[in-house]
């Protein structure tokens, strides 16, 4: 009976602590512990990886020519950020990127590089697995180059593309790569095909950000292509019943989480130095149109001068050969002193 008196006691007691500690919380201690968190995160150094990508990065024009062979054995999330790093200093190029793709990648920014069709195309062989890629800005790359990357990344969920002229003309051509198309088209009926007889381009893209789409563009992907959404909006119940991925919103880089850790000035464009601009030049209203023509026709005419030079001679000379092929006399002449050099030439 003690005993047992003992264990309720002990228990009543047990509640009652826990009832007073729920009653009477802290709230100043989650809050002190959360900026504590904050604080630290803030003082915490870089990692000795990220200071290593950084200098790498900074020097990454001296080493390009011999990138494949050493990023070969890199780990991908190094081969990832230096493709960050070489987008930010404007030196992504097809070699840039060919070298350091890897198959494991789910994401790709491109945007604003030098990458063309081939680059994309080779991309796209090896990592075969991407689920978002933005080629926005990419004015080499055409619908061909898209073409490639929707047949051979079968996990392709987010596209960007847009954002310059060549570009949005490359997104609009791209309707017809990416709607359903029929491999047999002598049936009677849609009832009649089968599920193989009917093939999209890019059946596995549900997301396309292309922010300044026009209006007959969005129509033709409304009505031909039912499963892209174009330019989702930000929602937290989905859309449609699906959770819109962040790589589908415009105003989030692929590539921002790879370099968070890396000093921006490793992207610091160096050796440039803006050119310096002329007082008299630095506003066009200051010259009058009739100014602004007679100084193109003074530099037209300084850089043709040297031209118009050599023109002269050249029918100065034409026209004193021609002179000696027709006049009786001036032939004589010219054969007389040519006769007479090969005289003195041989005495």
């Amino acid at each position: 009976m003690e005993k047992g008196r003992a264990i309720a006691s002990i228990t009543n007691s047990l509640n009652k602590l826990d009832l007073i500690s729920k009653s009477n919380p802290s709230p100043q201690i989650p809050q002190i512990q959360s900026s504590r968190t904050q604080l630290e995160r803030a003082k915490t150094p870089p990692s000795l990886q990220s200071l290593c990508i950084g200098i790498v990065g900074r020097h990454l024009e001296d080493i390009i020519p011999d990138l494949a062979e050493i990023a070969f054995n890199f780990p991908p999330d190094i081969k990832v950020a230096l493709v960050a790093i070489a987008r930010r200093r404007k030196l992504l190029d097809d070699d840039v990127i060919v070298s350091l793709a890897d198959h494991t990648w789910k994401s790709l920014d491109l945007s604003a590089s030098d990458v063309s069709d081939f680059g994309l195309a080779k991309v796209a062989e090896i990592c075969g697995s991407l689920q978002a890629v933005d080629i926005s800005r990419c004015d080499k790359i055409t619908a061909a180059g898209v073409s490639e990357l929707v047949q051979r990344c079968q996990s392709l969920e987010t596209l960007r593309c847009g954002g310059s002229p060549r570009s949005d003309h490359t997104a609009r051509r791209c309707l017809d790569v990416f709607k359903p198309k029929l491999n047999d088209v002598e049936g009677d009926s849609w009832e009649e095909l089968n599920t193989a007889e009917i093939v999209n381009g890019a059946e596995s893209l549900r997301w396309l950000v292309w922010p300044k789409i026009d209006n007959d563009s969005l129509e033709g992907f409304a009505t031909e292509c039912l499963r892209i959404t174009v330019n989702p909006k930000p929602s937290p119940f989905g859309f449609r019943g699906t959770q819109v991925p962040k790589e589908a919103f415009p105003d989030i880089q692929l590539d921002d989480s790879v370099v968070k850790d890396i000093d921006p000035k490793t992207w610091a464009v160096r050796g440039f130095t803006p050119k310096a601009i002329p007082s008299s030049l630095s506003s066009p209203e200051e010259l009058s149109v009739a100014e602004k023509f007679r100084r193109a026709f003074e530099e037209r005419d300084t850089r043709l001068a040297p031209k118009r030079a050599k023109n002269a001679r050249q029918h100065q000379r034409r026209a004193e050969r021609d002179w000696v092929m027709t006049d009786t006399r001036a032939k004589a002449v010219a054969l007389a002193s040519r006769a007479s050099r090969s005289l003195h030439s041989w005495n």
